[in-house]
């Protein structure tokens, strides 16, 4: 940050369980209504799976697939390249399919996945605004400067990241 720069402020939101519950039940019922039933979901790792389970759930959809990509060196938010590590492949190319993640942010994630299976719909529960392009259905939209905090990355950690020494 130069002299002249001011520090960038970020504001947080944070979601219950309750909150997280209540918003997929509702989106459960507008996809369903707008969509019918899905033949699978697929979850975007990890913020997607607790979501997925939830519409799955309420939707009554039992095949859930997932797939991974990671765009974020580490918890701190930074960006880099995209990469797939584990591509959705029981939902060929998204038809009679749903994307689920609880939050798209940038859209960096959700154009791949979107990419991946373009024939699939795709809903989360919150939106940025530089994501809500990206996605089809979304419960609540929330400011690009919020930083949204999820039940599960509030509580402590139960089981601490495994450290390894060098040379393992």
């Amino acid at each position: 940050m130069t002299a002249n720069q001011t520090p960038k402020t970020v504001h947080y939101a944070t979601v219950t369980w309750d909150q997280l519950h209540r918003d997929a039940r509702l989106l459960a019922a507008t996809l369903m209504q707008k969509h019918g039933p899905f033949r699978g979901i697929v979850a975007i790792t990890r913020g997607g799976l607790i979501p997925a389970a939830i519409l799955g759930r309420e939707m009554g959809c039992r095949l859930i697939e997932s797939v991974s990509v990671i765009s974020y060196a580490g918890e701190e938010g930074t960006q880099h390249e995209p990469k797939v590590v584990k591509p959705p492949v029981a939902a060929g190319d998204g038809e009679g399919f749903l994307i689920v993640d609880d939050l798209v942010d940038s859209g960096v994630t959700a154009r791949i996945v979107r990419e991946l299976l373009p024939k699939a719909v795709f809903a989360c529960l919150y939106a940025k605004p530089d994501g809500k392009p990206f996605t089809d259905h979304y419960v609540t939209e929330v400011a690009q400067d919020t930083w949204v905090l999820f039940p599960w990355d509030t509580a402590p950690l139960f089981v601490p990241p495994l450290v390894r020494s060098e040379g393992e």
